[in-house]
């Protein structure tokens, strides 16, 4: 095993606390700073870290983060399959893996080390082997459904060697350590009453919940020896009536710690084994504060002696900074911190902590689409689009046309090539769309996505003009080489008969509210404006509605917002109705009727309402394209195969043109923020 995770550590002789080294053991971690095992979704088709896994996590050793963690959580066992997922470390094909990743981030002065699992009911009888899960007890999880037989003798022996040689093929692959997880996960559910139900000696009181646990680590010890770092993931209160209390837990970890296997504990909180648990407690987003659950971990620590790291929404350096000069922990992890900005230890160490591209906690990295930051969209694509912008050969004027987030992040990473950019925006304030969805009672933090590219555009010298509705006149006068139209989109009622007797969901949240009455809003996308809409008439006590083309609430978002908005709904009482198209609005005396079919009988119905809110996506805001292409040397557009394979645009269409002229964003199609800040970026790091 290589320890070389002292090698190429940014300067600690400040005073910073989180610059400050943490002797672990015989392995010495550079700083307090650290990225916890999550399950990525860049593993191969056999559930191994290959190049592209790798790739993300060698950006943070790049960035100078102390310990990166990975594999959240690796399964050991052909029983425990990926259903999030997942690595496997059940057979040796990992071990070379293992091998280069472990070279590639001790190359960069970093540890590495995985978390290993076994799912117990957690998983799914139907993926992978189609293998019965197993549990200590038949009780079905609500998340994911199984209902797991219980465990007999033979499968308690075949799986605490599956751990042991699990956890010898991380020390093969040169590895600094392993964490096993408790929480909702097998060696969890023996520990908690909720989950084990036994009356051998594996259930009942306190000690013979730990028994598995305890069989795990002597076992894993036993195969590793004492110089490899074992830790244990540890939930320190499961927040339910008939789960694990703060009390039993650290009465748990003190039976576990006086074993001398582990190293360190890395505290969790609450309970992983419904949608919500995971969402507000396990791993809590933007409707939570930050750090909710660090004052837990504190208290957690004061009760042991080892080491403990704790990770949930400590997104911003000022909060680590506390966590760690208070003592409350003694490793803060800023697992999604890194999602949004792998160069943060560097940025923090070269004096530059105003450049940290900061977390806002919308949990796009928790969709289908992880890791993908809806801020960073290198993050994931580590091996296309680069984190490092380079300069351009050849400096130009860019004209941006637009300062919502699609022209924010062009006119950012134009002006990190070197080129001399202007950026017109129509309103008074930059954000585009991003201002509205900050409206949102549990939202406010998105606005930061504007925010930090404010701030960038100023720093590297960008010309913003203000309340500057440009025509193409205004653009050509700047006498650019490049024009980026970033105009975004207007909403869209087009479609929609007698559409102009409804109220667009922009209007909607911008315009002052209805005196009384009643109103509908429908979604017709799935996406957070029309929640918004309802959400501000319900706060202001307006009888409100909700209607969706859907089958369920939020269709479009990552599951942790689906979440929220589910609880928003009930705490506020807004009726909803689903599986319903807007097909017509028509007048009924002083009120408006909304004209509905079902999608799924083909029956019509009716509802009348004082005002209707339609939210239906937008149409581009494009007054440039059309009158400017034909004097483009690309005759405005963007060649996609270029833009996907990194080369830079050919722009021949036209010869001697003075300039290239190129759409982003919603002023191509309605899609979203991570979309736009997509666009711009692939594009303008060519340009």
């Amino acid at each position: 095993m290589a320890n070389s995770a002292g090698n190429g550590a940014p300067s600690s002789t400040g005073k910073d606390p989180l610059l400050q080294p943490l002797q672990l053991k015989h392995l010495t971690l550079r700083n307090r700073i650290m990225s916890t095992s999550h399950a990525c979704g860049l593993e191969d088709k056999d559930g191994y870290p290959a190049d592209r896994y790798q790739s993300y996590h060698e950006e943070k050793a790049k960035g100078g983060i102390a310990l990166t963690m990975f594999g959240g959580s690796s399964n050991i066992a052909p029983d425990s399959p990926s259903v999030f997922r997942q690595l496997y470390v059940g057979d040796d094909g990992v071990i070379p893996h293992l091998q280069r990743f472990s070279e590639r981030i001790h190359a960069q002065g970093a540890a590495l080390m995985i978390q290993i699992t076994h799912l117990g009911r957690r998983g799914d009888p139907h993926v992978g082997n189609f293998l019965p899960t197993i549990a200590p007890s038949p009780i079905r999880e609500t998340l994911h459904r199984s209902i797991p037989k219980e465990m007999d003798d033979d499968d308690i022996a075949r799986v605490v060697t599956a751990f042991g040689e699990a956890a010898r093929r991380c020390k093969e692959g040169g590895l600094d350590g392993l964490e096993t997880l408790a929480g909702a996960h097998l060696i969890g559910q023996f520990l908690s009453p909720a989950t084990n139900h036994r009356t051998d000696k594996y259930g009942g009181s306190i000690e013979n919940r730990c028994r598995f646990g305890l069989m795990v680590y002597d076992e894993i010890r036993r195969v590793v020896g004492d110089d490899f770092i074992v830790g244990f993931r540890f939930v320190v209160d499961e927040a339910m009536s008939d789960g694990l209390s703060f009390e039993e837990c650290v009465k748990i970890a003190g039976i576990f710690e006086k074993t001398g296997h582990l190293d360190y504990f890395n505290a969790v909180y609450g309970r992983m084994d419904t949608a919500y648990g995971l969402a507000v407690d396990n791993m809590p987003g933007m409707a939570s504060p930050l750090a909710p659950w660090l004052h837990k971990a504190a208290a957690f620590k004061q009760e042991i002696s080892l080491p403990v790291f704790h990770a949930a929404r400590i997104a911003d350096v000022a909060t680590a900074r506390h966590a760690i000069a208070e003592g409350l922990i003694d490793m803060a992890g800023m697992t999604r911190a890194h999602i949004a900005d792998p160069h943060l230890v560097s940025k923090l160490a070269a004096g530059n902590e105003e450049q940290i591209r900061p977390c806002v906690g919308t949990t796009h990295c928790m969709s289908d689409a992880r890791p993908s930051c809806i801020h960073n969209p290198s993050t994931g694509r580590e091996r296309n689009l680069p984190h490092k912008i380079g300069p351009a050969d050849t400096k130009k004027k860019v004209v941006v046309i637009g300062g919502g987030p699609a022209g924010l992040e062009a006119a950012r990473v134009c002006a990190t090539r070197g080129h001399q950019v202007k950026l017109f925006e129509a309103a008074n304030a930059l954000g585009g769309q991003v201002r509205l969805a900050s409206t949102a009672s549990w939202r406010g933090d998105v606005i930061g996505l504007a925010d930090w590219r404010a701030a960038e555009i100023e720093r590297l010298g960008v010309v913003v003009e203000m309340n500057k509705f440009a025509e193409p006149v205004d653009v050509l006068a700047e006498d650019p080489g490049i024009i980026i139209v970033a105009t975004g989109g207007v909403p869209n009622l087009d479609w929609l008969p007698s559409g102009e007797l409804c109220t667009s969901s922009w209007d909607a949240l911008t315009e002052p509210l209805p005196d009384g009455g009643h109103t509908i809003v429908y979604d017709g996308t799935g996406r957070h404006a029309a929640l918004t809409c309802a959400e501000r008439l319900a706060m202001a006590g307006r009888n409100v509605e909700l209607v969706t083309i859907d089958d369920a609430m939020a269709l479009e978002m990552a599951y942790a917002e689906k979440v929220i908005w589910k609880r928003r709904a009930y705490e506020l009482k807004l009726p909803r109705s689903f599986d319903e198209r807007l097909i017509g609005v028509e007048r009924e005396g002083n009120r408006l009727c909304a004209i509905f079919q079902n999608e799924v009988t083909n029956e019509r119905s009716r509802k009348t309402a004082d005002q209707i809110i339609v939210e239906y996506g937008t149409l581009p805001a494009d007054n440039f394209t059309d009158e400017l292409r034909g004097r483009s040397k690309n005759n405005g557009t963007t060649n996609i195969d270029a833009l996907l394979s990194g080369a830079p645009q050919p722009n021949d269409a036209i010869e001697d043109a003075p300039f290239e002229l190129h759409r982003i964003g919603d002023a191509v199609t309605s899609r979203d923020i991570s979309s736009a800040i997509l666009d711009a970026f692939r594009l303008c790091r060519t340009l």
